[in-house]
């Protein structure tokens, strides 16, 4: 794969599978735009890129809940390396997770305060909305482009209590993606969701079950990325693929 000349915007980039992401695109020629909220480890990421010589890479403070910064976002990609080829929106997790909700003060999904959910809706719903809705212009313009969705296998499973999560993947997955594509089409823009199943981003991945026994390695959901970004990978349009170990398929008892 070679992404000389190219330019992607990667959410969540500070770590993780963003993080990862931008700087695999990077080492095969690209140009690179994190996004995140953390900005001191998102400057050292930036600078770490750059060192390796290859792809280049910039920074941009943005978070994915504020349009008026997706928008900043946007135009600084574009002032920086004149297009944007690849969106990927990997920024999202559960809200109740990453807010510490304590359980035992609220049990079920009726006690947690609504204001957690908002959060879990805004960025991993709105947030992927907003940055197409705001990258759609430029790439409209060149006549070209991708963007990538980050589902998930919950969106397909559901969750008793992070409802936050499984509600926003599977707006990603289905409604959004394709939405995407049937619009884009006549620009050549394309859309497609991944839908990883378990990913050792954390250790507690490894304990949900899959046909192969093991949870993904980061890497094995940004090369599929790559795949799709690359040359070898442009007729997929308006799909949700799962990588997911063949958790989907199977035979669950409840």
């Amino acid at each position: 794969m070679n992404f000389e000349g190219k330019v992607t915007i990667s959410t969540g980039a500070a770590s993780g599978m963003g993080l990862l992401f931008a700087q695999s695109f990077a080492s095969l020629g690209g140009n690179a735009v994190l996004c995140d909220v953390n900005e001191n480890v998102l400057k050292e990421k930036v600078c770490e890129i750059n060192a390796k010589g290859k792809g280049k890479a910039i920074g941009v403070v943005c978070d994915v809940r504020d349009y008026n910064q997706v928008c900043i976002a946007r135009d600084k990609a574009v002032e920086a390396f004149g297009t944007i080829d690849v969106m990927v929106n990997f920024a999202g997790g559960t809200a109740v997770r990453i807010q510490n909700v304590d359980r035992e003060k609220y049990p079920e999904f009726p006690d947690v305060p609504i204001d957690v959910y908002d959060w879990g809706i805004d960025v991993n719903l709105k947030g992927p909305f907003y940055f197409s809705h705001a990258v759609l212009k430029q790439m409209r313009e060149q006549k070209s482009g991708l963007i990538i969705n980050i589902g998930s296998i919950t969106g397909a499973e559901g969750d008793g209590y992070g409802i936050d999560y499984p509600t926003s993947k599977a707006g990603l997955m289905y409604g959004l993606t394709k939405s995407i594509a049937q619009y884009g089409s006549k620009y050549g823009i394309r859309c497609v969701c991944v839908s990883p199943g378990p990913v050792l981003t954390r250790a507690a991945m490894a304990n949900m079950k899959t046909l192969l026994g093991r949870a993904a390695e980061p890497q094995e959901i940004v090369d599929l990325c790559l795949f799709l970004a690359s040359d070898k990978g442009q007729f997929i349009n308006g799909e949700n693929i799962m990588i997911d170990g063949g958790r989907n398929a199977m035979n669950r008892c409840w």
